[in-house]
């Protein structure tokens, strides 16, 4: 193991000692943990890594970690069947119905259903990330029944997310639900009246899915030219080279009367292809080339681009454990992409194997000071933290969680982003603030400000007491710990942040929640929902280290 810059013994203090020298990390930063290394994770550690590898951490997953340990929890995770077709689901509830052709009704019932209730916890948190990289939003579907593209897509991304990366990324471009969002579906070559295919996928696909603006080194930093200035991946010519790959894919079967068509992957008509040559990132596909050969190709030269493995490291490390991730870190994970240790590029196991077991995510061998580590718990995370503890139930079976993207509530909603960059871009940073003067990226914080901020606080002051119309909440389990306030806040604190919270938080809510009577009808609720409300909206819980 090749060492790197040594972390302080102050940085150390708070490190069991027979754990590091166990785990060698005395002369540097640890690559990929073992087991072996790590020993038995305690509870705190099973929250904390259910925190990054899941969608929340409940009693029984805490119990299942703490039992098997990390590796064999993601051996367990990676071996989980796909749960029963979303699609089907949705049209099971009757979403496919003609009254529901021009509308988005059924997108959040079925994505609420999935993420509140599915086992495969790993699989859910990783089709989140990636529908935050492979942006499609049914805000901009304008094809009948459009939501139940999405909810074809968010299927798609489940099948595909534990495969290869290339043919996560064929299945991506292919996917009728892309098409529409983008533009490529119906994209054909050029002609004599000045039409052209359309650049839009083309653009997406490098800027934003695959290779990014610039060159980057192994640990993600930019190549520099002779000027100092960063290189460009890529040029206006290549994008057109490219756009004329994609021209002759259209909807599959697509008419207008039956949502049948949002299952299927586009289909390629060759007359609609462009004949002209194909030039871009260095290579070129003759116009003699048949489209879906030239298709195949075009992707083949995407992923072997050395971009590629560096590009999607830092974005799946931002979105599951750190939004400031030390170029080491990312050089280890780009490492697994490029080769899972068996010759094979690509392998999406090995990459989110390798996120989740670094030495900086289980050890917190970060070269960042403490208070710089981690990130911002996006919205939704947070929001199902909650839902899955307290079984959120739906008395229906329609899962009417509604769209929570308005600011007056979450602010984020699955598959709701407002435009193919998210939510929040990966580079964003705070403008006036010290992360700013620190040099550092806080992305989630791109959609918190004043009016999120509280519409967050009210959403739940809502929400936690009794759910909403048709969604209920199950406090059975907690209700017996109202009657010691410090037992309440300490289960909460172990569940919700892996006891986390300050001593004075700690401290100052039991002795709050002792004020509050007992003998009320709803008094052991009172205690519990408040003490909830106050750690979700707490700083120790909204950042994730």
């Amino acid at each position: 193991m090749e060492a790197s810059e040594d972390v302080s013994p102050a940085r150390r203090a708070d490190r069991p000692l027979a754990v590091l020298a166990a785990a060698g990390v005395a002369a540097g930063l640890l690559a990929a943990c073992t087991d072996e290394q790590l020993g038995p994770p305690t509870e705190d550690d099973a929250a904390r890594f259910l925190g990054q590898a899941s969608l929340a951490c409940t009693p029984s997953d805490c119990a299942d970690l703490t039992q098997l340990g990390y590796g064999a929890w993601l051996d367990k995770q990676f071996a989980m069947p796909l749960s029963t077709p979303l699609w089907n689901w949705a049209r099971d509830m009757g979403f496919h119905a003609a009254q529901y052709k021009s509308t988005d009704v059924g997108v959040d019932n079925a994505l609420w259903f999935r993420l509140v209730n599915a086992p495969d916890v790993l699989r859910q948190r990783v089709v989140l990330a990636l529908s935050e990289i492979f942006v499609v939003s049914v805000r901009n579907m304008p094809v009948p029944w459009g939501q139940m593209l999405c909810v074809s897509y968010w299927e798609m991304l489940e099948a595909h997310c534990f495969g290869n990366f290339r043919q996560l990324l064929e299945q991506v471009a292919l996917s009728p639900a892309m098409g529409v969002y983008l533009s490529m579906s119906g994209s054909r070559k050029e002609d004599n009246s000045g039409r052209r295919p359309d650049e839009n996928f083309a653009r997406e696909l490098l800027q934003l899915f695959t290779i990014g603006l610039v060159r980057l080194n192994l640990d993600g930093t930019p190549q520099l030219g002779a000027n100092g200035e960063p290189v460009d991946t890529y040029n206006m010519a290549d994008i057109t080279g490219l756009a004329r790959v994609f021209t002759g894919w259209n909807l599959d079967g697509y008419d207008g009367t039956t949502p049948g068509y949002t299952q299927r992957p586009m289909a390629f008509n060759q007359a609609d292809h462009s004949t002209l040559d194909k030039s871009f990132l260095g290579t070129t596909i003759a116009g003699s080339t048949p489209g879906q050969q030239a298709f195949q190709q075009a992707l083949d030269t995407i992923f072997a681009h050395p971009n590629v493995g560096p590009f999607i490291a830092r974005q799946l490390i931002q979105r599951l454990t750190s939004s400031n991730p030390s170029g080491d870190y990312i050089s280890r994970v780009a490492r697994a992409f490029n080769d899972n240790g068996a010759g094979v590029r690509g392998d999406m196991q090995a990459v989110i194997r390798a996120v989740l077991m670094d030495g900086e995510a289980r050890l917190r061998l970060s070269p960042l000071p403490d208070d710089e580590m981690g990130k911002l718990r996006e919205p939704i995370l947070r929001f199902l933290q909650w839902a899955r503890v307290v079984k959120l139930q739906s008395s229906d079976g329609l899962w009417s969680v509604g769209d929570l993207s308005s600011p007056e509530r979450l602010g984020q909603s699955p598959l709701r982003s407002p435009s193919v960059f998210n939510f929040f871009r990966p580079g964003y940073v705070p403008l006036n603030t010290t992360m700013a003067q620190q040099g550092l990226v806080a992305p989630e914080f791109q959609i918190t400000d004043e009016s999120s901020v509280i519409g967050y606080v009210n959403f739940l002051f809502g929400i936690l007491p009794n759910g909403a119309a048709n969604i209920g909440v199950d406090y059975s389990d907690w209700l017996p710990l109202a009657s010691d306030p410090a037992r309440l806040v300490d289960r909460i604190n172990l569940l919700f942040t892996g006891r986390t919270l300050s001593a004075a938080l700690v401290s100052d809510l039991s002795t709050a929640l002792a004020t509050l009577p007992l003998d009320l009808p709803d008094g052991a609720k009172r205690r519990v929902v408040t003490a909830m409300l106050t750690v979700l909206c707490s700083p120790e819980f909204l950042v994730q280290r």
